[in-house]
């Protein structure tokens, strides 16, 4: 008579900087996850703010409930090294990511587990959708500023799709390649840039749309100073990847220059369209002056 097959284990993974209450919701929601019987979990927490904001929460619930958990501090600020950190803690054969301002439904496991067995891939990555706080002021919605998009299942991924908002991957990846994601994406775009290198290898990333979770959407994400500078911010790290500079700063410079020019216009036509191109303005803008060392 055979013996069962081991079960696979899975390390779902969080990294975490000054958000004790929202990492206490997400942790309740991840004890709920279904597995169909299908494999085990564990949690992984790594904490990237050096006073250890979130030990608490963490270990009040680990006092209260049955469920191997894992806890552990990465001083360094810095989603890259603390996103590592987590990989080297991890036990599990796959390791799913999801950040600790989001809520997943209780199939969220399950359905990325599934769909690494049908498609035979490599890596899964399922959508994010807003939830809000508040209600939204109406140009948020037209604006569609944090509407994520979305792909029919079994869509296979290219490099710009990435993310780790929400992606389940073996671990095996990161110890075969030596591949794991890059310090100098400090500030974000690290996603991205692991999937790149990732697919270069050849790996197949697939999607699984029903893999659905929440993110938690507070009032000042919508504050204009806040979204560009987040822009700029997102212009800087893009900075980082390959391709030609020259060309990169040309087409940024045109684009600022029409934008610009635009955005009286833009704004009698709609609010949400004047927000939506100078965020744009600051995606170039941060580029520009990343690839021309005028911003650190």
């Amino acid at each position: 008579m055979k013996a069962a097959p081991l079960k696979k284990n899975i390390s779902i993974c969080i990294c975490t900087y000054k958000r004790p209450n929202l990492i206490k919701d997400l942790l309740g929601s991840l004890y709920k996850q279904a597995t169909e019987n299908l494999f085990t979990f564990e949690i992984v927490v790594i904490d990237n703010d050096k006073l250890r904001t979130a030990e608490r929460v963490v270990y009040n619930f680990k006092k209260e409930v049955n469920i191997d958990l894992i806890y552990d501090v990465e001083e360094r600020q810095s989603i890259p090294l603390a996103r590592n950190k987590a990989i080297e803690k991890a036990k599990g054969e796959l390791i799913a990511f999801i950040d600790d301002d989001e809520i997943p439904r209780e199939n969220w496991l399950l359905d990325l587990f599934k769909a690494m067995e049908i498609y035979k891939a490599d890596a899964v990555l399922g959508p994010v959708f807003p939830l809000y706080q508040i209600k939204p002021p109406v140009w948020v919605i037209k604006g569609k500023f944090f509407q994520r998009p979305i792909y029919r299942t079994g869509t296979k991924i290219v490099w710009t799709m990435g993310r780790t908002g929400n992606l389940l991957i073996k671990k095996s990846l990161f110890e075969l390649t030596g591949i794991y994601f890059d310090p100098k994406f400090s500030q974000g775009g690290e996603d991205q840039d692991l999937a790149r290198r990732m697919l270069e290898r050849g790996y197949r990333f697939v999607w699984c749309n029903e893999a659905r979770a929440y993110e938690i959407i507070p009032p000042e994400r919508w504050n204009l100073k806040y979204m560009f500078r987040k822009a700029l911010i997102r212009g800087k790290m893009s900075a980082l990847f390959p391709g030609s500079k020259l060309f990169a700063v040309i087409k940024s410079i045109i684009a600022i220059i029409v934008y610009c020019l635009s955005l009286p216009f833009l704004l009698f036509i709609g609010y949400h369209f004047f927000v939506e191109y100078l965020v744009k303005i600051g995606d170039h803008l941060g580029r520009t002056m990343a690839i021309l060392d005028l911003i650190k």
